[in-house]
């Protein structure tokens, strides 16, 4: 019998957790953590490596597990700009990913995701769980797709967005870099860069 790989995580809490689960249920055999400090809420009992800076000593494979966006990105270039080729991809058993589907390192395909035929997710993306991504659909780097959001044919999501929980967007539709799209929002219309949309349909948000 071979022998697992090992893996280490960048940031451990409530999303942490969730890749903790993922990576467990596909037989990694977990070294423990960096992060800024020892965390008090350490439910399954990993071994703190040191601060993020410590990773240069880590002895296996490493994936960002930090749920900000803008974070995980910075982590993930720090890192492979000092030494690269680090970073694993995690996909729960349970999800289903098309054989034409192309999935970028370091990202995150959780518990019932579906993504379908010919869609490609860029580098340090999270598909959450029940989140759907339909055939041909571009989700580019660092962005977030949260639990049960649909995402219908042919949608293009810039790098670093978010679509909440539970929202659907149209087919054809593209989504701009740094847009938040809230919970339940139905996004018909395109989405430019830099911006936060709610409702239905989805407007931007007025402060």
């Amino acid at each position: 019998m071979s022998t697992p790989p090992n893996i280490s995580f960048i940031g451990y809490s409530g999303h942490g957790f969730v890749c903790v689960e993922t990576a467990q249920l596909m037989g990694f055999d977990i070294l423990g953590y960096y992060d800024f400090s020892e965390v008090s809420n350490n439910p399954y009992q990993l071994s703190f490596l040191g601060p993020e800076a410590g990773f240069e000593k880590n002895k296996g494979l490493l994936f960002g597990s930090i749920g900000d966006n803008a974070i995980r990105e910075n982590v993930y270039k720090t890192i492979t700009d000092i030494k690269p080729n680090m970073f694993t991809t995690l996909q729960h058993p349970s999800a289903i990913v098309s054989k034409t589907a192309t999935i970028g390192i370091n990202t995150l395909i959780s518990a019932g995701a579906i993504i379908n035929a010919l869609s490609s997710i860029g580098i340090g993306c999270i598909i959450n769980t029940g989140a759907i991504v339909e055939h041909e659909c571009t989700i580019k780097a660092f962005a977030h797709i949260a639990p049960g959001a649909v995402l219908s044919g042919n949608v293009t999501v810039g790098t670093r967005s978010f679509v909440g929980a539970g929202a659907v967007v149209k087919q054809g539709i593209t989504i701009g870099n740094d847009v938040i799209i809230g919970a339940g929002a139905v996004v018909v219309n395109d989405i430019p860069d830099n911006i936060t949309v709610v409702g239905n349909p989805a407007k931007p948000l007025i402060k």
